[in-house]
C-alpha cells in the first residue's frame, strides 16, 4: 500500500486562540500567515486530498487559503473542542472520498513542521503494519499523526473536547513513531510567538 497516494490530510484550524489573544492562524512567519504556511506544507507532501477545518473567524481565514487546492469546511460547533473538528473533518473525508486508506491529522500551530517530516510519516505507514504512525517529541507521540482506516471508527467516537491524543493513549502498542525535532514548539500564547521569532532571528 502506497500511503502517499491513498492518505488524506485533515488540518484542524478551527480554534479561537483564546490563550493567544488573537487568531494564531494569522501570525506571520517570514511574511506568511501561519495558516497559509501550514496548508502549503501539507500540499508539498503531495497526498490525495487536503481538508482544512475552520471555525472561529472562518471568513477571514478562508480568504487566506481559498486559492489553494484544498477543501475548506466549517465546524459550526468549533467551541466544543478539537475533537468536534476532527470528527467533522473525518466525516467529510468519508463522504467525499471512495476508499481512503488513512487520515493524517495536523494542527496549524507547529511552525517548524516540514513536508519532509510529513513524507516520513507516509513512508513509514507504507512499510509498517501498525495502525498509527505518530510524530515523537517531548518524550511522547503526538501530531502530526497518521491513522490508518482501522482507526476511523474510534476517531469518530471521541469526545468533542478530546483530540487525537486520547486515541494514542489507549493504543500504545499499535503506534510507530518518527522523531520530529522541534515538534514541541507550538504557538499557544503571544510570548510563545515572541520567543519563537526572537530565537529564529538570532
Amino acid at each position: 500500500m502506497d500511503y502517499q497516494k491513498s492518505t488524506c490530510i485533515i488540518i484542524l484550524a478551527a480554534g479561537s486562540s483564546s490563550r493567544m489573544g488573537r487568531p494564531k492562524q494569522l501570525l506571520e512567519i517570514n511574511g506568511e500567515q501561519l495558516l497559509l504556511r501550514t496548508v502549503q506544507t501539507a500540499l508539498d507532501a503531495r497526498v490525495e486530498k487536503i481538508i482544512v477545518v475552520l471555525g472561529a473567524n472562518e471568513t477571514v481565514h478562508r480568504k487566506i487559503i481559498e486559492h489553494l487546492q484544498v477543501e475548506v469546511i466549517t465546524n459550526p460547533e468549533w467551541e466544543k473542542g478539537m475533537g468536534s473538528s476532527l470528527k467533522i473533518g473525518l466525516a467529510h473525508l468519508l463522504e467525499t472520498t471512495p476508499q481512503p486508506e488513512a487520515a493524517l491529522v495536523m494542527v496549524c500551530d507547529q511552525p517548524l513542521l516540514t513536508s519532509t517530516h510529513l513524507t516520513k510519516l507516509l513512508n513509514e505507514a507504507t512499510t509498517n503494519t501498525r495502525g498509527i504512525i505518530a510524530s515523537y517529541y517531548a518524550n511522547s507521540p503526538g501530531v502530526p499523526v497518521l491513522f490508518k482506516k482501522s482507526f476511523f471508527k474510534s476517531l469518530l467516537s471521541i469526545a468533542d473536547h478530546e483530540g487525537a491524543k486520547s486515541i494514542l493513549q489507549k493504543n500504545k502498542d499499535d503506534i510507530a513513531t518518527i522523531e520530529f525535532p522541534g515538534g514541541e514548539t507550538d504557538l499557544d500564547t503571544w510570548s510563545d510567538y515572541e520567543n519563537f521569532m526572537s530565537t529564529k532571528l538570532s
